[in-house]
């Protein structure tokens, strides 16, 4: 073998490697989920891992994880709907959580939105219903929305989902933050306090069990506030995203009755600034039979993310679907 042909067999495995790197280059995507107590952390770490590919990871068809090839998918913490709007409006964020209340009023800049309108959102997927859950110590009984006024009461984090529909349907009852001792807390925090006796109630939506009301509900018990067909009727009317709902008895161990309420669709976000095909890509791998496994067996709430119910509310909210999102469910004859 001569010089020459040894250095250009050295030069084509080079230029082999470089190719195989190209292919398999590594980028990161980040999703912005919620507190550590709640659903959507887990939720979000579930997604992250179906989605993601890693450069190196074997392929799909060899058995190895259905992913986006060389994408690493990361669920970060964070203050949940409200922050992880902002953050993929102003894109620090690839993708992120969020409940449907807070997408359409953040989309359509109202609310607490107003004149802070995020055009750029864009819908990837419905996941779950988020029940709401006004939880008290355990014997606590309220005669009615309206006995919160003059207690100490969680109202979840500053400028979250919850916090926004929660402060609207107080509103309706003439409880607000004048005849009210609010706390401005996180599930984890809240619960904290409901045992520590320093908060007599506390909301929070998530998607059940929350890992959090139940560590409460093991320690020191607690009570799920059941609310009347009145006052589910009044808040549907003010924040039409929360529909009725039922926790159903056992959910958490010492509520052993069923707890009339209002939920709100758990939604999956993006930027429309984000790549058609990665987006495709990444629908695509949510709903793979590696995602379907990993939903099953990672979290109860992981059960009802099916591909059937992946729109699902989507044309209420408002917020058009990304274009590849709508390209996959176009492909697979959910949309014509």
């Amino acid at each position: 073998m001569t010089i020459f042909s040894k250095l250009t067999g050295a030069a084509l495995a080079c230029t082999m490697l470089t190719g195989a790197a190209v292919a398999q280059e590594m980028q990161f995507f980040r999703i912005g989920t919620g507190g550590a107590g709640g659903t959507y952390f887990p939720i979000g770490g579930i997604i992250a891992n179906a989605i993601s590919n890693p450069p190196g990871s074997r392929a799909c068809e060899d058995g190895g994880n259905c992913g986006v090839p060389g994408l690493v998918a990361i669920a970060q913490s964070t203050n949940a709907s409200a922050h992880n709007v902002n953050a993929i409006q102003a894109g620090q964020m690839e993708a992120g959580l969020s409940g449907a209340a807070t997408l359409h009023f953040a989309y359509n800049g109202i609310g607490k939105f107003e004149g802070n309108a995020k055009p750029d959102l864009r819908v990837i997927a419905n996941l779950f219903p988020e029940d709401l859950h006004l939880v008290m110590p355990e014997g606590a009984e309220l005669n009615g929305i309206e006995d919160l006024a003059g207690k100490r009461v969680g109202i979840a984090q500053a400028g979250s989902g919850t916090q926004i529909a929660v402060e609207l349907m107080l509103a309706d009852h003439g409880v607000t933050r004048d005849n009210m001792d609010e706390a401005e807390l996180n599930n984890s925090q809240s619960a904290e306090r409901i045992a520590d006796g320093q908060l007599d109630a506390y909301f929070y939506a998530a998607g059940t069990p929350v890992a959090a009301i139940i560590q409460l509900d093991n320690t020191k018990g607690l009570e799920l506030y059941n609310w009347t067909d009145e006052e589910i009727a009044k808040a549907n009317e003010t924040v039409p995203y929360y529909i009725p709902s039922t926790i159903p008895a056992g959910t958490y161990p010492g509520v052993d009755y069923d707890v009339n309420t209002l939920a709100v669709s758990g939604i999956m976000v993006t930027n429309a600034n984000m790549d058609e095909e990665l987006v495709y890509e990444i629908t695509k791998a949510m709903w793979s039979d590696t995602a379907r496994k990993l939903l099953d067996s990672g979290h109860p709430k992981g059960r009802v993310i099916t591909l059937e119910t992946a729109l699902d509310g989507v044309d209420g909210i408002g917020v058009p679907l990304h274009p590849g999102a709508e390209r996959f469910y176009r492909e697979v004859g959910m949309i014509e």
